[in-house]
C-alpha cells in the first residue's frame, strides 16, 4: 500500500489523517465538495492535491487504498465506483488503528464535552515530559500549531468521538481505537441524526467501557449521573474524578494569580499537587483533573504535570480571543451543545467579571437545528447580558415540524428579562454589533462552523467605525 485516496478529505479529522499519512511516506490525494479554508490551506501547505466534487474519475490515479469519510453515503458516485473497481477501502478509525495505534498504549478521550481540550493537554504534557506521544485531536493545538503528530513514543492520544464511523461501519469511532487507558468526561444526548434517545448513546458508551483491558485504566467523571450508570458494569481498573465528594480525585483551593489559575488536586482527600493553568472556567479545571488522573497513571510526577499544564496554550476555537479593537474583545468558541454554551458563557463572564458580555450563537449541528434542545437553550442563556441568535444553518436538514425556533427562544428569554434578538444574516449581525458595542464589552461568538467568517468581519467593522462611548 503506497497510494492512498481520502474521500471527504477536508473534514478536520480526514485532513489531519492526510497529513499523517504523507508524513509516513504515503502518496496521498483526496476529494471533497465545497473546499474552503482552513483545511484547503493546510492541504496546500502539505502539498496534498485534491479533486473538487465526488466522481468516479477521481479514482483514475489508481490508489492502492481508499479511506471513506463518514459524510459519504452508499449512493455517492465515487463510493459506487470504488466498489465497482474492487479497490480496498476502510474508514478513518480503521486505518488509524492499523497504521498508528497498533502495538502502542492508546489513550482514548471520550464524552459529550471536553474531549479536545482534555486530549490536547494530555498530548502536550506528555510531549513536554519527553514521552514523544503520537496524537490526533479535533482542534488545532496552539503549542503545536497542528491537530496531529506522528511521533512514535509509547503512547498515542486520540479524541474518541461517539459519532458513527462510515456508511458501512455503523459504530462509534471510539470502538476502533483499542483503548488501554480511556476517559469518559460526560454523557448527554447529542447527534439527533443518528441516535433516537439518550439510552442509545449510553449503550454505545457501555461498549467502550468493555474495551478497557485488565491491565489498563478507565477514568470517569462521576459528577455526571449518566457516566455513573455506564461505568457500573466496568470490569477493568477504575479511577473517578470530579467536584463530587464521591470522586477519588477532586479539586480544592482554586485561586486566581493574574492571568493564571492555581488549584490543588486531592486524591482520596490527600494533596497530590498544586497545579497552574491559563485556561478559564470550572469546566476546564475538570478537564485538567481528568488529564491529571491519566498522566499520574502513565508515570508522570506532579511536577511534570504542572510543567505541562502551566505551558499549555489551549486549542483554537476554544475561548480563543480573535482580536481586541477599542477595548472590545471578540472571542471565538466551538460550543454548540446547550451545556457547552452554558459553561462557556459562565467561564467568560467570570473571567471578564463586571464587563458586558454579548453572546452570539449559530445553531448548526444536526441536533441543534432540531427542537430537541428548544428549552435547553433557554436555560443555557439565562445568565447572558445580551443574546443574538443567528439563523438556523440548513434548517431543511431538520425534520418538518421539529425545527429549532430562534424566534421562540427570543420570546422565552425575554420573559426571563434577558435581552435577546434573532438577526438574519452575518452582515446584519455584524452591523448591529458594530453600531452598539462600547469599550469594555466582550463578544462571545459560538458556532461549530465557519459562521461566514463573522469574527474577522466584526473586527474589521470595529476598526472602521466610531464606537459609541458608554
Amino acid at each position: 500500500m503506497k497510494k492512498i485516496h481520502l474521500m471527504a478529505i477536508c473534514g478536520m479529522a480526514m485532513g489531519s489523517l492526510a497529513g499523517m499519512l504523507k508524513a509516513k511516506g504515503y502518496e496521498v490525494r483526496g476529494s471533497d465538495e465545497q473546499v474552503y479554508p482552513p483545511m484547503s490551506d493546510q492541504l496546500a501547505q502539505l502539498g496534498i492535491p485534491y479533486f473538487e466534487g465526488f466522481k468516479a474519475s477521481n479514482l483514475d490515479w489508481n490508489p492502492d487504498h481508499v479511506v471513506v469519510g463518514n459524510v459519504i453515503t452508499r449512493i455517492n458516485p465515487e463510493a459506487e465506483a470504488l466498489r465497482e473497481r474492487g479497490i480496498p477501502y476502510s474508514s478513518l478509525p480503521q486505518i488509524l488503528a492499523e497504521l498508528f495505534i497498533r502495538n502502542r498504549h492508546s489513550v482514548v478521550v471520550t464524552g459529550t464535552h471536553g474531549k479536545t481540550t482534555t486530549s490536547g493537554v494530555l498530548a502536550w504534557t506528555l510531549t513536554h515530559a519527553r514521552r514523544d506521544p503520537g496524537f490526533l485531536v479535533g482542534g488545532v493545538l496552539n503549542n503545536f500549531h497542528s491537530t496531529y503528530s506522528v511521533a512514535e513514543g509509547e503512547h498515542f492520544v486520540i479524541e474518541g468521538d461517539e459519532y458513527d464511523t462510515a456508511y458501512f461501519d455503523k459504530v462509534p469511532k471510539f470502538v476502533h481505537y483499542r483503548p488501554t487507558t480511556g476517559i469518559i468526561t460526560s454523557i448527554e444526548y447529542d447527534h439527533a441524526d443518528i441516535y433516537d434517545n439518550l439510552d442509545r448513546i449510553k449503550q454505545e458508551f457501555g461498549k467502550f467501557v468493555k474495551l478497557i483491558p485488565n491491565h489498563g485504566l478507565l477514568v470517569a467523571c462521576v459528577d455526571d449521573p449518566n457516566v455513573c450508570e455506564v461505568i457500573a458494569s466496568a470490569a477493568s481498573p477504575l479511577q473517578t474524578y470530579g467536584y463530587s465528594p464521591q470522586a477519588e480525585w477532586t479539586i480544592d483551593g482554586i485561586s486566581k494569580q493574574g492571568a493564571e489559575t492555581q488549584f490543588t488536586v486531592l486524591r482520596q482527600g490527600r494533596p497530590f499537587g498544586v497545579l497552574h493553568t491559563s485556561l478559564i472556567g470550572r469546566h476546564n479545571l475538570l478537564n485538567l483533573l481528568g488529564a491529571t488522573v491519566v498522566l499520574n497513571h502513565l508515570g508522570l510526577t506532579p511536577q511534570e504535570i504542572d510543567a505541562g499544564f502551566s505551558t499549555f496554550q489551549g486549542v483554537k476555537r476554544r475561548q480563543e480571543v480573535r482580536g481586541i479593537v477599542n477595548d472590545i474583545v471578540v472571542i471565538d468558541d466551538f460550543a454548540h451543545h446547550p451545556t457547552a454554551a452554558k459553561v462557556t458563557l459562565e467561564a467568560v463572564k467570570e473571567h471578564y467579571h463586571g464587563k458586558k458580555v454579548w453572546s452570539v450563537f449559530e445553531p448548526r449541528t444536526a441536533a441543534t437545528r432540531r427542537d430537541v434542545f428548544q428549552q435547553n437553550f433557554v436555560d443555557a442563556f439565562l445568565d447572558a447580558d445580551i443574546v443574538i441568535f443567528a439563523d438556523v444553518h440548513r434548517p431543511d436538514k431538520a425534520p418538518e415540524g421539529h425545527r429549532l425556533s430562534t424566534d421562540q427562544l427570543v420570546q422565552d428569554l425575554r420573559q426571563h428579562n434577558v435581552e435577546a434578538f434573532h438577526i438574519s444574516g452575518v452582515e446584519n449581525i455584524v452591523n448591529y454589533l458594530a453600531e452598539r458595542l462600547a469599550p469594555g464589552d466582550v463578544v462571545l461568538i459560538m458556532s461549530n462552523g465557519g459562521f461566514g467568517d463573522i469574527h474577522e468581519k466584526l473586527l474589521t467593522a470595529l476598526k472602521h467605525r466610531i464606537v459609541p462611548e458608554r
